[in-house]
């Protein structure tokens, strides 16, 4: 199952498509054979029969079971304009960088003399660049969903808690637990 973070950033993805993919099933159908060469290799996808491929395909079928329509939908979506998303991923990663909004606890290591209670908060703060690259890349490496965290919970500590060095100089390390939502942009 993908993580809280890795569907944060397929959310983003989606929301960067100039266009909307196929709607009707026939349309989604025709795409990924275009996409993945025949109905085989569809069928074998979206875990049903190269015939029902091609009777979605005909239009002999209309509606397909609601978790085939799922996967088919999960497979589109994933296939969908990769130069726009590549492109997006590049301009965070390398200009404007990605902000996070989310609503979770966070707990920190302080020094001595002040509370490191965690605590819920409602935060929206914009993380530069590097931290966008870093998260793209963990991603792509195929990090845990807690490695993902940890990069956001760095680049919170340095941008909203430390606000780049100004203060709570002491703040070691920052934890991101009980994440109630949590979005990014880019």
């Amino acid at each position: 199952m993908a993580g809280e973070i890795d569907e944060a950033i397929e959310r983003a993805d989606r929301e960067s498509f100039t266009r909307q993919p196929p709607k009707t099933l026939k349309g989604q159908i025709g795409y990924l054979i275009r996409q993945l060469g025949s109905a085989k290799a569809v069928a074998r996808e979206i875990g049903v029969t190269a015939d029902s491929v091609n009777r979605y395909r005909r239009g002999a079928r209309k509606h397909a079971r609601p978790d085939v329509a799922a996967k088919i939908d999960d497979a589109v979506r994933a296939r969908w304009q990769p130069q726009v998303r590549k492109r997006r991923q590049q301009q965070a990663a390398t200009t404007t960088g990605i902000t996070v909004e989310t609503r979770a606890r966070f707990g920190y290591t302080a020094p001595v003399g002040t509370t490191d209670d965690g605590r819920f908060r409602r935060l929206t703060v914009h993380l530069p660049p590097a931290y966008a690259q870093r998260l793209f890349d963990a991603r792509t490496t195929g990090a845990s969903d807690q490695q993902m965290r940890q990069i956001i919970a760095e680049g919170l500590k340095e941008i909203y808690f430390q606000d780049g060095g100004t203060r709570a100089t002491g703040l070691t390390d920052v934890e991101i637990t009980d994440i109630d939502y949590l979005d990014l942009d880019y």
